[in-house]
């Protein structure tokens, strides 16, 4: 053959090649954004709401400041981060049941969660009720502790909607109907910004006026969730309330635990290091400073939280159908995608971290503080787009267990006693906490990656298969729903 047309021919199969590349990567895009779209924008809205509280209480006083960013970063992150690690046992079998065609399943897991995670809030609820205590016996300074302990009661009526808020999405999202709750978490943002300034400016009720707002912005949202749910429009998945959601708890139970466990180590992470700079000298200016950051850093993290959630609907929808090619190369478009978000960000973050505090406050030694953080900020901003994706790809396949194993490993075994070491031995101060927190994150990354890349998808697609026959009731054993 003449190399001339011998070349062409290559070319041509290259370029076909390619465009299928293309398409293929196109395709998986589309899928990709209809559900990491719809929870990135209830996710910012869900934590815009909580950080423009913070704005108010900041603008109210420096103490009442310090005492919220205490208790939501404590308290609230630990009873966020047990309910929404348990919920992700939800996640990973709705996911997988959509994929095999057992729709009715998910109405029940669903209930079945509600069940597991309103046992285990109030179990939690001391946590709120004695938190000027708690706060204490970990060593705060007695005003924020005082502080704290107010502002934790005005959170119990505002964690209560985490049960039904975080449960739902995941119902939804699996099913590719999350759509819905990104327009409701847009009206309950929309309406949480007048209601503070109503409630806070013009009618002059301080502190308790933020809190009622936040509350009541967040029922808001599930009240329009449970309008969606129970008015018809998941005919399929949601057959009515059932005694069968009272069957097999225990299997999900021990599920949700280890999925609790996993979620739980990498949101208490960031807890403790606050604890941490509670500790050194100025602890009110350290905790302000490294807790805006922190609530900037996890506002941009909702943003990967969406392509969390998009991982776990992608991987588990395609296991669950048997198709592990499928899963793998929606993994590759995932993590591609989401590093090329972390990169603007990241830019972004530098460019203008020095002004990021006057949001928050006035007070210019917590914007100097800010300001020598923003670097750091940065870095952590771009690593949020990598490890949430891998956490969400774990879910997705169900092994919460092993990621479990790695986050205490890195997180606790590694990155707090960095920070500790360099926060406390050396004059880094607040930066040294934060140094060792990214390098808890980085070697997680690593072990992240490396989990995905040597695990074998097609045993997957078989353990995916186990669990659900092992979970399944007939649509049948269902006839006696309670309620329609």
């Amino acid at each position: 053959m003449d190399n001339g047309l011998h070349r062409k021919l290559l070319a041509h199969e290259e370029e076909e090649v390619e465009g299928a590349l293309k398409e293929r990567v196109w395709v998986e895009s589309k899928k990709i954004w209809r559900v990491a779209l719809p929870g990135v924008i209830s996710r910012v809205c869900a934590f815009g709401c909580i950080v423009v509280t913070q704005s108010f209480v900041g603008h109210i006083s420096e103490m009442d400041l310090a005492g919220y960013a205490l208790v939501q970063t404590l308290s609230v992150r630990f009873a966020n981060g047990i309910l929404l690690g348990m919920s992700s046992a939800t996640e990973t079998l709705c996911g997988q049941a959509f994929g095999a065609g057992q729709h009715h399943m998910m109405g029940i897991y669903l209930q079945r969660s509600w069940i597991v995670d309103f046992i285990t809030l109030t179990v939690l609820l001391p946590i709120f009720i004695f938190g000027t205590q708690i706060y204490r016996l970990l060593g705060e300074d007695e005003a924020i502790a005082q502080s704290g302990g107010y502002m934790s009661l005005w959170f119990i009526p505002f964690i209560y909607n985490f049960v039904f808020s975080l449960t739902v999405q995941m119902f939804l999202q699996a099913q590719l109907k999350n759509m819905v709750i990104a327009w409701l978490s847009i009206f309950q943002f929309g309406l949480h910004i007048p209601l503070s300034w109503l409630l806070v400016n013009k009618l002059g009720y301080g502190v308790p006026g933020a809190m009622i707002s936040l509350s009541a912005s967040s029922w808001f949202l599930v009240i329009g969730e449970f309008i969606y749910i129970f008015g018809g429009w998941c005919p399929h998945s949601w057959k009515g309330f059932t005694v069968a959601a009272f069957k097999d708890l225990i299997p999900v139970v021990k599920l949700s635990i280890s999925s609790g466990v996993m979620v739980c180590l990498e949101l208490w992470y960031n807890a403790v290091l606050v604890l941490l700079a509670g500790y050194m000298a100025n602890a009110e200016v350290a905790i302000s400073a490294f807790s805006i950051c922190l609530n900037i850093n996890a506002w941009e993290f909702m943003i990967s939280l969406g392509f969390l959630g998009s991982a776990v609907v992608r991987v588990a929808n395609e296991l669950g159908r048997g198709n592990a090619k499928a899963a793998k190369f929606a993994i590759k478009v995932l993590l591609g995608t989401s590093i090329a978000i972390g990169a603007f960000f990241f830019v972004l973050c530098l460019a203008f971290g020095k002004n990021i505090a006057y949001m928050f406050t006035d007070d210019e030694r917590v914007v100097e503080t800010v300001s020598e953080l923003s670097l750091l900020l940065s870095f952590s901003v771009l690593l949020n787009s990598i490890y949430p994706v891998l956490s969400g790809v774990a879910v997705g396949a169900g092994m919460q267990s092993i990621v479990a194993v790695i986050n205490l490993v890195c997180y606790y075994i590694i990155g707090i006693p960095s920070g500790a070491l360099l926060g406390y031995l050396t004059n880094l101060q607040v930066k040294g906490i934060w140094i060792g927190m990214i390098f808890g994150i980085v070697t997680q990354t690593l072990a992240l990656m490396y989990l995905t890349w040597k695990t074998d998808w097609d045993d997957q697609v078989k353990k995916s298969l186990e669990r659900l026959n092992r979970f399944y009731v007939k649509s049948s054993d269902t006839v006696d729903e309670i309620a329609n």
